[in-house]
């Protein structure tokens, strides 16, 4: 029944990391939560499990969504580079500051910070957008605030990643796309953080790497190597305004989950 639940969360996953180029962590992790609570898992690391082993699947989603934005020829390759610079480090510095706050709070913060985003996206509220994305230096301390808060959170960026970018006035695709490329260095560096700060933990479950459940890892990754495609194949086939509603939709239920 687990691995049933694994794979089927795997597939939901990867369909919503090619769709909104979010990584798929924002039901990752609530869905892991409740899992592991199921499972008996020890409270005071419980949600840092949940988050660590959804940074680590998002590797595996972010490389065939990745493939699939790259084919279409949406991804803005620059952007990516400078902003992997700055991601790099604020996702390291993210891991570390996630390890420090309890689980419990870890989980109202997440909730928080879901509803905030999916209200700015379904009313669109954002700054008069600029004419031209930000030069290298402004790309890279934006990549190091997203890595931060995308490491804390356990997703893959996109839900800071596609609102900037729209912001200064990219393509809700080539912000998708980007978004997508950008969750891979996210998520290498968060989950190598998270298996480094949870390694000695005496109360992680049997088959823990760190922060990382492999049981979990391979039931999630798996199929949602296959449907991160998909879902990148229907990002290039639906309306922005529709992608943009969707999203905060999705944002918003996740976000009350946490708070309920």
């Amino acid at each position: 029944m687990e691995l049933l639940l694994y794979l089927v969360l795997g597939a939901a996953a990867g369909t919503l990391a090619g769709l909104f180029g979010v990584g798929g962590g924002i039901i990752i992790v609530p869905v892991l939560v409740l899992s592991f609570a199921a499972q008996g898992v020890d409270p005071s690391v419980l949600t840092h499990l949940a988050v660590g082993t959804s940074l680590a699947t998002i590797i595996f989603t972010s490389i065939n969504s990745v493939i699939e934005h790259h084919r279409k020829g949406a991804v803005l390759w620059p952007v990516f580079a400078w902003m992997t610079l700055g991601i790099l480090l604020g996702a390291a510095i993210g891991a570390k500051t996630a390890a420090a706050i309890q689980g419990p709070m870890l989980q109202k913060i997440i909730g928080v910070f879901a509803i905030i985003i999916a209200v700015q996206m379904a009313l669109e509220l954002k700054p008069k957008a600029s004419s031209t994305v930000p030069g290298k230096p402004g790309l890279t301390v934006a990549g190091m605030v997203i890595g931060w808060a995308s490491a804390i959170f356990g997703i893959g960026g996109g839900s800071l990643t596609v609102p900037f970018l729209t912001w200064r006035s990219v393509s809700m695709r080539e912000a998708v796309a980007t978004s997508s490329a950008c969750g891979l260095p996210i998520a290498v560096a968060s989950a190598l953080s998270f298996i480094w700060l949870g390694w000695h933990k005496p109360e992680l479950p049997e088959w823990s790497m760190g922060f990382v459940y492999l049981p979990a890892l391979v039931g999630i990754a798996i199929p949602s190597m296959f449907f991160a495609r998909v879902g990148a194949r229907l990002a290039h086939k639906l309306s922005p305004r529709l992608l943009k509603r969707l999203f905060a939709l999705l944002l918003f239920s996740v976000g009350l989950s946490f708070l309920i």
